[in-house]
């Protein structure tokens, strides 16, 4: 197990989860935004993309009240990507995550997840910055990680290769530096 918060618990991903991981990225409402309807995984397709290759991406299973219910992975990004976005910090994170039982979503559960990684990621990781980049028409994702401290930092026009077509997405942060002022200003007020 990675880490627990609440009814939540993040723990690698093992061999037994690929049968969730086809279901879900099968699935036309999770494909929308991860991966493309035009993309749906079969077994074959997960173990070549989450088993054969993990590099240095950590890859984690989510689970609900010990039900799996989605996936998140992270990574420390890599040179060429932090100069892409125009980031020089030391120790930036990425993740990439979804909700596979699409009955779980809109109850707060992303919301949970998304801030307990930042936890993560910060106290684990020495994580400076944390950073996404959601296609800037998934509205629900965006919203949930805004509520979480993110913020949208910079514009990706034609980011992502998705149904067929470029889709233009938001480079969005998270810095260790905006909870350290925050703290300073609650302290001096």
């Amino acid at each position: 197990m990675l880490f627990q918060n609440e009814k939540l618990t993040v723990r690698q991903l093992e061999e037994k989860d690929s049968s969730l991981l086809a279901k879900w990225l099968s699935d036309p409402e999770v494909l929308e935004f991860y991966e493309g309807r035009d993309n749906p995984f079969d077994l074959e397709k997960v173990q070549n993309k989450f088993f054969a290759s993990a590099g240095q991406t950590s890859m984690c299973m989510v689970e609900y009240v010990g039900k799996e219910i989605g996936y998140i992975q992270f990574y420390e990004l890599d040179a060429d990507t932090k100069k892409k976005y125009g980031i020089y910090t030391e120790n930036t994170y990425g993740t990439d995550q979804f909700i596979g039982e699409t009955d779980y979503w809109n109850k707060g559960i992303g919301t949970l997840l998304i801030s307990s990684m930042v936890s993560y990621l910060i106290e684990h990781k020495k994580a400076s910055r944390i950073v996404m980049d959601p296609q800037t028409q998934n509205t629900r994702a965006i919203t949930c990680y805004e509520k979480c401290g993110f913020k949208k930092v910079k514009l990706l026009p034609n980011h992502e290769f998705h149904e067929g077509k470029y889709q233009d997405c938001w480079l969005m942060e998270f810095s260790r530096l905006s909870i350290s002022s925050k703290r300073k200003e609650g302290e001096s007020s």
